[in-house]
């Protein structure tokens, strides 16, 4: 007889029984536990209405998250709380309470997911600051556009630190069917090889931010799911005064804080890398192994020449980025083989680094284009320049041709002679976020962009800007 498996939403306990599907976490919640306070507005990661917090019982991290872009049987080995338990002892928490007293509720439908964002904040952080609210209220959608109320009930729990949730210490469950899915939750290495060698067909899954958007109109009767996300070794971040290596399975939000300290260039750009939410459950591995031509990961890792490290169960081999992609969403990896793990060097002091995004949208939104520059400049001569890109080719690139013009020349270059060798490496499509020609136009003044920031400080050392267009 077969061991009965739970999952603990509130601190209360539920038995997982077969289902027909493979469903969302969010459609769980309100089908087969009836709580109805998470809602599906997108079922896509852009409203926040789905907001619900996990509490990892083996990191003891909590951190709010899209229900609807996680599966059940990914999630199985978490403490989840929703908007119904939030309450201690009957009693609203403060930002529930501030909501109240400020009248932030309109026709209520996306306040659920406005609270959870916000208690997870003030779990994790009490001296909110102006950018954090903003942070924190990206993820989030009110159509009743009633940001003022929510703005001035976050303002007004500054200092008042929510207690985070102790999770239930449950048995951690290595494999679990849902559905026609077969979940594998290896824990290290060892038995993540050991899941390759045992199993004939299978799909690795990190975050699931991307897969799981396209995955309910995917017509599979039966698959293996290998979920790579609680490896101990694909979460290991080392960080030293000249380099950074990061686990595969590192969240984005946990590599932007690591850059706060370590590559503060490039904060403000993970910060657009869709919203809290989506950080907390996407992945380094996972935004390069999808290989998307519009990665916002990609251009920043080809200019600092990252290093990739492989591992087919076998073996393990070492590869360059600007190696590892091989086409439109295509790269080296076979189906039984892995990323585990990205490093690269910080840039030299005597380097400046640049990066912008743009995109119809400030906050969450994908790139329509993007750059990563690495450029030493003495006396106004460029010495050194990597140029990296995404959204003008079928894969994200390094700029060659152009970074080989360009050395050797005064700044005063990036004005003017640059089109035929941008021919040389770009061929942009054009799609509904902007034609080839509107694509190389962004390309063009982004060479604008840069030479008058070199030209009003040259002295100045790890700029970044973000551009939105």
């Amino acid at each position: 007889m077969e061991e009965k498996k739970y999952i603990y939403v509130n601190k209360e306990q539920y038995e997982i029984t077969t289902l027909d599907y493979d469903k969302s976490l969010l459609d769980w919640i309100r089908t087969n536990i009836n709580l109805k306070g998470t809602k599906e507005g997108c079922n896509e990661g852009d409203c926040g209405a789905c907001s619900v917090i996990i509490a990892d019982q083996k990191e003891k991290k909590i951190k709010a998250i899209n229900s609807c872009l996680v599966r059940l049987g990914q999630i199985i080995n978490y403490n989840i709380f929703t908007i119904e338990g939030l309450s201690e002892n009957n009693n609203l928490n403060s930002i529930q309470e501030s909501f109240i007293k400020n009248h932030a509720s309109q026709c209520g439908f996306c306040t659920p997911g406005f609270i959870i964002s916000g208690t997870a904040l003030l779990m994790n952080k009490n001296d909110i600051k102006e950018e954090d609210i903003h942070d924190c209220l990206s993820g989030n959608l009110c159509r009743c556009t009633g940001y003022s109320p929510i703005i001035k009930s976050f303002h007004e729990v500054k200092g008042k630190k929510i207690k985070p949730f102790i999770p239930l210490k449950t048995k951690y469950i290595n494999e679990i069917k849902i559905g026609n899915t077969k979940y594998y939750h290896p824990q290290n290495l060892k038995e993540l090889k050991k899941n390759i060698q045992d199993l004939r067909e299978f799909k690795f899954l990190s975050g699931g931010t991307d897969l799981n958007l396209i995955r309910p109109y995917i017509k599979e009767n039966e698959e293996n799911i290998i979920s790579l996300k609680n490896v101990n070794e694909l979460n290991k971040i080392e960080v030293s005064k000249s380099k950074i290596k990061l686990g595969s399975c590192v969240s984005i939000e946990d590599f932007l804080n690591v850059a706060k300290n370590k590559l503060p260039q490039i904060v403000d750009l993970l910060k657009r890398f869709g919203s809290p939410l989506i950080r907390n459950q996407a992945s380094i591995g996972g935004n390069l192994c999808t290989s998307s031509p519009i990665g916002d990961l990609a251009p920043i890792f080809l200019v600092l020449d990252t290093e990739l490290t492989l591992n087919n169960g076998k073996e393990i081999n070492k590869i360059n980025l600007e190696k590892f992609f091989k086409g439109y969403r295509q790269n080296v990896l076979n189906k039984k083989s892995f990323l585990q793990s990205v490093s690269f060097l910080l840039p030299k002091k005597d380097y400046q680094f640049f990066s912008w995004k743009y995109s119809k949208r400030y906050d969450q939104d994908i790139s329509t284009v993007s750059i990563a520059i690495l450029i030493k400049v003495k006396n106004s001569l460029i010495l050194d320049i990597k140029i990296a890109a995404g959204g003008v080719f079928e894969k994200p690139i390094l700029l060659k041709n152009l970074s080989n013009f360009l050395i050797n020349k005064n700044v005063n270059t990036l004005l003017f002679n640059l089109e035929n060798n941008l021919k040389k490496d770009i061929s942009p499509i054009s799609d509904f976020r902007g034609t080839s020609e509107y694509r190389k136009l962004v390309m063009s003044n982004s060479f604008t962009k840069l030479y008058r920031l070199l030209s009003n400080n040259s002295k100045i050392n790890n700029i970044m800007e973000v551009g939105h267009g």
